[in-house]
C-alpha cells in the first residue's frame, strides 16, 4: 500500500470513515493485482483528449465505456463497477460456503457503491442504492453489515479485523451510532444475514482468484428485480444514484 494511500487513510475524519478508507484501499490493491482495465482508473482532471475542445463533460465521457440505454445489473458490473474483484470474490466465498442465495447476492453487493459513487457510510449508501429491487432482508443485511465489521461474533468465527488494529490502534471505539446499530441489529431476525456478510467481507482478499460476474446470472435473476426502463431510469427513489454511475463525470 502506498504512503499516499496510508496518508489519505489517516487523514480521513473519523474512524469509521478510516475504515471505510482502509477497505476501499484493500479492494483497489486487489483489483490491481488482478489487473485493472484502464477505464477504472479516470482521473478527476485528466490530461485532455485529442481533438476535444471541451472544458467539461455531459453524458458520455468518452473516456469510458457506453452504457446501453436500459442497463442492468450485469451491465453495471462489466462496464462500471469493474473488475470488482473484492464483491465477486466475497459472493464467491458464500456461495462456496453453502450460503442461502440471499447471502450470497448481499455478499456481491454490499460494496458496489465505495470505488463508484461514495466510501464514506458505504454499507448506508449501498442498501439505500439497491432497496427498491431487493429482498428487504438483502438491503437490511447490506446496511447493518456497516456496523457489524467492527464487533466480533465467536459464534460464526468473525474476528476483529487486524488490519483495524494496526491502523487505527487497539484502542479504538467506534462512534456512538455505530454501537447503536451493532445493538439493534443483534436483536433482530436477520442479524445473521448481515453477521455472514462480513464474515465472506474479511476473508475475500485473496490474491489471484478471478471471479466473473456471469457466474452469478442465475442468482441475480433469482432476487435482484431488474425493471425494463434500466437503472437509473425507471423512476425508483434511488435510480439518480444509479444514473450517477451512468455518467459519473457529469458537470451538472
Amino acid at each position: 500500500m502506498s504512503a499516499a494511500t496510508v496518508a489519505s487513510i489517516a487523514g480521513a475524519a473519523t474512524l469509521s470513515e478510516k475504515a471505510d478508507a482502509l477497505e476501499d484501499a484493500m479492494s483497489v490493491e486487489l483489483d490491481k493485482r488482478i489487473a485493472t482495465p484502464w477505464f477504472c482508473n479516470i482521473e478527476p482532471t485528466p490530461d485532455p483528449i485529442p481533438g476535444d475542445t471541451r472544458p467539461y463533460y455531459m453524458h458520455n465521457d468518452p473516456r469510458l465505456p457506453v452504457m446501453p440505454k436500459a442497463p442492468t445489473l450485469i451491465d453495471f458490473y462489466k462496464l462500471r463497477f469493474a473488475p470488482a474483484n473484492h464483491v465477486l470474490q466475497s459472493a464467491r466465498l458464500a456461495k462456496i460456503n453453502g450460503y442461502d442465495e440471499k447471502i450470497v447476492m448481499a455478499c456481491l453487493l454490499h460494496d458496489i457503491c465505495v470505488g463508484n459513487l461514495i466510501r464514506t457510510d458505504h454499507g448506508y449508501w449501498c442498501a439505500q442504492m439497491v432497496k427498491p429491487y431487493v429482498d428487504e432482508e438483502v438491503s437490511w443485511a447490506i446496511e447493518k453489515h456497516q456496523a457489524l465489521r467492527f464487533f466480533p461474533d465467536v459464534s460464526v468465527g468473525y474476528e476483529y479485523p487486524d488490519s483495524y488494529i494496526r491502523f487505527f490502534g487497539d484502542d479504538y471505539k467506534p462512534e456512538a451510532y455505530i454501537v447503536q446499530a451493532h445493538e439493534e441489529a443483534k436483536k433482530h431476525r436477520w442479524y445473521m444475514t448481515s453477521r455472514l456478510i462480513t464474515l465472506n467481507d474479511l476473508y475475500s482478499f485473496e490474491e489471484g482468484v478471478v471471479v466473473d460476474i456471469d457466474d452469478f446470472t442465475d442468482i441475480i435473476g433469482r432476487n435482484f428485480k431488474q425493471p425494463k426502463e434500466g437503472l437509473g431510469f425507471d423512476g425508483s427513489p434511488t435510480a439518480h444514484m444509479w444514473r450517477s454511475m451512468i455518467w459519473p463525470n457529469n458537470f451538472l
